[in-house]
Formats: structure tokens, sequence, C-alpha cells
């Protein structure tokens, strides 16, 4: 098994300033913008993205924690059942704009059933996607991101690996892993 680096805490420090600059350029005054970090992960990289926006912004941020397990086209496909997480919506979503945050942007299947989870919320004004890392050539479904950290061009044997300090470990360091026993 190879692995190469994409980000270090540093790389991902810079990126995520990036990010945010490039959300407060498109948004203004979040008056009427709201983010949703996508379960499990992507709740992580949303929790930093709000924070750095607070720093930039004068009004509230408001930010929300989007399960999709029930909502996934392969929730009753599987072997063992997927083990649901938090949602944590506390407002309404109607007439916003919504910028749903994930880590890892890879057939698109998962961007799909939050797009109908968040309809329990409201029917937002419109939805942008911002990812970390985009695995380029590799979706099911046709999804975009509006904002990405990093697009990789991956094969089928590779995984992204996202190792943060959120998830106890020592640093940020993220991935690209070629895993040679899968053929």
């Amino acid at each position: 098994m190879q692995r190469r680096l994409l980000f270090d805490s540093h790389h991902l420090d810079i990126t995520i300033k990036r990010l945010c600059q490039q959300l407060v350029e498109n948004h203004d005054s979040f008056e009427n913008t709201v983010l949703l970090g996508m379960q499990p992960r992507g709740v992580f990289f949303a929790d930093r993205i709000a924070k750095e926006l607070k720093s930039k912004v004068s009004n509230e941020i408001k930010l929300g924690r989007l399960d999709t397990t029930f909502y996934r086209d392969d929730f009753r496909r599987r072997d063992a059942p997927l083990k649901p997480n938090a949602t944590e919506v506390d407002f309404i979503i109607e007439d916003k704009k919504v910028i749903l945050i994930d880590d890892v942007l890879f057939t698109g299947r998962s961007v799909r059933a939050a797009m109908d989870a968040m309809i329990a919320f409201g029917r937002p004004a419109k939805v942008e996607l911002l990812v970390l890392i985009d695995r380029m050539y590799s979706r099911d479904i046709p999804v975009e991101a509006t904002y990405t950290g990093m697009q990789v061009n991956t094969i089928e044997t590779q995984k992204i690996l996202v190792e943060i300090m959120e998830q106890d470990r020592a640093e940020d360091k993220i991935w690209i892993i070629d895993n040679e026993s899968v053929a």
C-alpha cells in the first residue's frame, strides 16, 4: 500500500482560509445563507469553516449537521445496517442559500441523499456544495462542487484517507492511498 500526502495541517489551514474568502465574496453578510455539514466527517470540516467565517463577517453564521443515512439509495442493500448520526438543524432553510459541506466528493450519491434530507427543513432558494477533496471523474450522480479545496484524479483502487485532529489524531493529514491488493 502506497500513500501520498495531499494536505498537512498548514496546507489545510491555508485551504480553509481560501475557501472562506470565496464564500465571503459570494455571500457578503451571510444574512440569508446557512451551512450544513454532512455527517459523519463533513461536520468537522463545516465546524472549521464556520469558525473561520465568524472571524470575517459580523452576522451570525448558522451551522447545522445533516445525517443522510435513511436517505441513501444503498441503505437497505448492505449486509450490516448503517449506524445513523445526529441531525442538528435548529433553523428553517426555506428560501435560504444553503452551503452543503463535506470532506470528499466521490460518486455524488451522498450529495443526492443530502438534497432529499434537506427538504424536511424547507425548500432552499439555492444549494451550493463545498468539499475539501473532489475526486474527479468518479461520479454516479451528476453533481459538481461549487467550492473545492483540491481536485484529484483517482482510480477505483485508490481512496482518500482523512485524518484530522477532531477525530483524535495528533495532526491533520489527508492522504491518497493506492491499494494494490484491490483489482
